[in-house]
């Protein structure tokens, strides 16, 4: 049994919390730059110039990204022989967000669903937990803006809609999406499950470096064809046309029901802000 202190927790927390709204990955802009050769618009290659400036300026300035900041999202895996001690890990993580807004001066967006009051330190976060073998604790977080968040859509397809109903209903969602989300977006789809679940493996799966593929070969295709087919739809860059609507499209499946066939689009915008800590 090992055992871990909560204040660890804490301090892991708010360190990437901040990092995470600040140092865009790697990743996302070597594929700016990889579109941008791509690219025969001058529009969308004078704004995928400013996207690479921009992260090159938060870093050096040590400056958030975005003013959207985002709601704070975390995936966490707890090994079964961890004992955490001190404060509960809900509380540790929760704690670490508040210091990271307030200390890092980053917007506080979190705000109640009915009278918008603002909780003024950005928490609660959003926390999903997995109970995993061994002794480590490890936080994936991100900062979720609500620009792409607000364009992600759910619906409850027929079985019988099969792989083209669920191909259609990609395709239709980032049509409707348009410019709105931010484009280059990220799109992470889940599908099976429950509607939570389903939404849960989407939002997942928007946590995956530029490039990193399903390991399913079939669904790993899949990813490829439908990032085709959405970057052959036209909105491009900022909506201005293009060849780069999207830099990615990340596909997690989970078992479902014989009766259902449901199906979670969530979209991230270019600036696919994600930090990961093993403890």
């Amino acid at each position: 049994m090992r055992i871990i202190d909560s204040r660890l927790i804490e301090n892991a927390v708010r360190d990437m919390c901040i990092d995470g709204c600040i140092n865009l990955d790697e990743s996302v802009i070597e594929s700016f730059k990889k579109n941008r050769e791509k690219e025969s618009s001058k529009v969308a290659i004078n704004i995928l110039d400013i996207l690479i400036e921009n992260a090159k300026i938060a870093k050096e300035k040590n400056r958030p990204l975005c003013q959207d900041t985002g709601m704070a999202v975390f995936f966490v895996k707890i090994g079964q022989d961890v004992h955490i001690q001190g404060d509960n890990i809900t509380v540790a993580i929760n704690k670490g967000v508040r210091r990271a807004y307030i200390d890092g001066y980053l917007r506080k967006s979190v705000v109640s669903p009915i009278t918008r009051e603002n909780t003024k330190d950005n928490t609660p976060a959003i926390i999903h937990y997995d109970i995993v073998d061994g002794e480590n604790i490890e936080i994936e977080y991100a900062a979720k803006g609500f620009g792409s968040e607000n364009m992600s859509r759910m619906k409850m397809l027929k079985p019988s809609d099969g792989l083209n109903g669920i191909k259609d209903f990609i395709l239709e969602t980032i049509c409707i999406a348009g410019p709105n989300p931010c484009p280059p977006i990220v799109v992470g789809i889940g599908i099976g499950g429950t509607v939570d679940k389903c939404a849960e493996i989407a939002k997942k799966a928007l946590f995956r470096e530029i490039g990193e593929h399903n390991s399913d070969e079939f669904i790993r295709n899949m990813e490829d064809e439908m990032l085709e087919k959405i970057n052959d739809l036209g909105i491009g860059v900022q909506g201005l046309g293009g060849k780069t609507t999207a830099l990615a499209v990340n596909i997690e499946t989970f078992p479902t029901h014989i009766a259902g066939l449901p199906v979670v689009v969530n979209i991230n915008c270019h600036s696919s802000r994600h930090k990961k800590v093993v403890l």
